[in-house]
């Protein structure tokens, strides 16, 4: 009995850590090199994986043509600057900021999300209701103040960066945005129709929730992920004045979406990662309907 029991330092050392990540144990290894691989690093090819150094080396003999693209563990590619989306939707967040600071309440009065207003003095009605449905996705660009965007700047670039580079840049646009409009959908649905809701935070919690699937998918220690959204979860319930349903319609979202990404077929990748995403925006769509209908 005591020859088969595992665990033993000689058994510990004979496991094949990934050369680009000393701390994490891999049986996968790169079908050129033979170098260990963690999921992070490995490259799909015509047969196998391989490692990014010998896929930047070109295909080689006896390989396809597409074995010498890099792509990442969702299948997108790998590109020279894997940060490029988020730093594009920081810096628009940013403009429509400082448009809000110059132009005023008008602009984001036009643009931030409201089921139905009616204004007397203008004798008008306006909102989604009205067949302004650009305010689902307009509203994920604003914010109400300082604090509100420097808050979620700072989370969309910590947590947007990474799970950019792990998913390629359409894959995480898809992701974003979608995330985005279910956090206004679910918003549009239960809060009150005059009340106004702004703010990208229903699209970060969709990389949130994004984020902890792939960790799970990896393997990696979900206790820091786990802590963070405890911790926002708890701002989201416990500060007055903040749309909780953007951020719980986002998170849902996320985690649905993310787990399409990471875990989809290698063969049948692509419909369904843009599949799930079809599916969310169709149920965006339909609660959407069904509120405007209630409403009108």
């Amino acid at each position: 009995m005591d020859d088969q029991a595992s665990g033993s330092p000689q058994d510990a050392r004979r496991v094949p850590f990934c050369y680009r990540h000393p701390d994490r144990e891999t049986g996968i290894h790169c079908t050129r090199c033979e170098r260990p691989i963690c999921p992070e690093c490995m490259v799909d090819a015509s047969v196998g994986f391989q490692c990014p150094e010998c896929v930047r080396g070109g295909s080689g003999s006896g390989h396809a043509p597409t074995a010498s693209m890099p792509r990442t563990i969702a299948g997108g590619t790998v590109v020279a600057d894997p940060r490029l989306i988020t730093k594009i939707l920081v810096g628009i967040c940013l403009a429509v900021f400082l448009a809000q600071l110059s132009l005023g309440d008008g602009f984001t009065d036009r643009f931030q999300l409201i089921g139905r207003a009616y204004f007397p003095l203008l004798g008008s009605v306006e909102g989604v209701t009205e067949g302004q449905w650009y305010r689902l996705l307009t509203a994920t660009f604003l914010h109400g103040s300082y604090i509100h965007i420097i808050f979620n700047m700072l989370s969309l670039w910590w947590i947007g960066g990474p799970l950019e580079e792990a998913l390629g840049r359409a894959r995480y646009l898809a992701l974003y945005l979608v995330s985005g409009l279910a956090g206004s959908a679910l918003t549009y649905v239960i809060a009150a129709p005059n009340q106004g809701s702004l703010g990208a935070s229903g699209a970060v919690f969709g990389l949130f929730g994004a984020t902890a699937v792939l960790m799970r998918r990896l393997n990696y220690d979900m206790r820091p992920i786990i802590a963070l959204l405890v911790i926002n979860l708890i701002i989201t319930f416990g500060w007055g004045n903040i749309a909780w349903e953007a951020h719980v319609g986002g998170l849902v979202a996320g985690v649905v979406l993310g787990y399409a990404m990471v875990h989809a077929p290698r063969e049948r990748r692509a419909l369904v990662q843009y599949g799930a995403c079809a599916l969310v925006l169709a149920a965006v769509v339909l609660m959407t309907l069904l509120r405007t209908a209630q409403l009108t």
